[in-house]
């Protein structure tokens, strides 16, 4: 079934569902880019992968500070040795050291017959717009290393929480952002943004100079995703929308709500 929304479905956001949305996203513009490109490209999934030695309990890693025991005492309980009581003496509690890995994955565009990177596309995550979070400078050396290259960076963010990433100048006024960075136009970039009442939009995907853009249709994109992950009946669409949105955004979800569950009854 159609999501409720024409555009992204801000529900996905702060949704348990997100990374599995991430990860369909990525492969299914993927499927839309390889007939575009073939033979001359070719188009790899890839995972970064990130240790930090700290761990980030934004990013979903749960590291309690203190151990909670119930009862009365935080001491463990007397034990018993051939029916005599012996009390144990009160440890010491103390917080583990232990690394994090965080993966996330992206896409790359080769050329075929020599292997050289030409494009790569991210899809922004909570964790890498949390602002001076690991994950956040661990994107930015990234982010940074491509701008230093010869490779093209399209950069969708398709979250309206979290840090927008650095930019020179102020970004247009938006909820998501599609950002396309050629090698040879830097520092300046194409900006693509667009509202939560608003169609994805179709966007360019630089290539070799020499080669025209191919088009990549991300409401397709979305679409397809949506339908085939079954989002229509695993979103929990009675919650609350994360981050909130205005009064009048607030309103026309609801009125769109309204139009789906009827839609499904029927």
């Amino acid at each position: 079934m159609p999501s409720p929304f024409p555009g992204m479905d801000p529900f996905l956001e702060g949704s348990p569902m997100w990374t599995d949305f991430h990860g369909n996203f990525i492969y299914a513009m993927r499927e839309a880019l390889v007939p575009k490109l073939r033979p001359r490209y070719i188009v790899l999934a890839q995972v970064h992968v990130a240790v930090f030695q700290e761990p980030d309990e934004k990013i979903g890693v749960i590291v309690p500070d203190v151990l909670v025991i119930e009862g009365e005492s935080p001491l463990p309980p007397e034990t018993e040795t051939s029916g005599v009581a012996t009390a144990v003496a009160a440890p010491a509690i103390v917080r583990l050291a232990f690394t994090q890995k965080f993966q996330q994955t992206y896409l790359e565009i080769r050329e075929r017959e020599t292997g050289k990177l030409v494009t790569v596309i991210e899809l922004l995550s909570p964790s890498n717009k949390r602002f001076g979070s690991p994950a956040w400078g661990e994107y930015l050396k990234k982010r940074d290393a491509i701008f230093a290259s010869d490779v093209h960076l399209v950069e969708l963010d398709l979250l309206r929480g979290g840090a927008r990433m650095p930019m020179g100048d102020p970004l247009p006024k938006g909820d998501y952002y599609a950002t396309i960075s050629r090698s040879y136009r830097r520092p300046y970039c194409e900006v693509y943004a667009w509202t939560i009442r608003d169609p994805l939009p179709t966007i360019p995907i630089p290539l070799l100079k020499g080669d025209a853009d191919v088009l990549l249709d991300l409401q397709q994109v979305f679409n397809t995703v949506y339908d085939r992950a079954g989002y229509d009946y695993s979103l929990d669409y009675n919650r609350e929308v994360e981050p909130p949105l205005s009064e009048e955004d607030a309103r026309w979800v609801k009125e769109r709500l309204s139009a789906f569950f009827a839609a499904k009854r029927t």
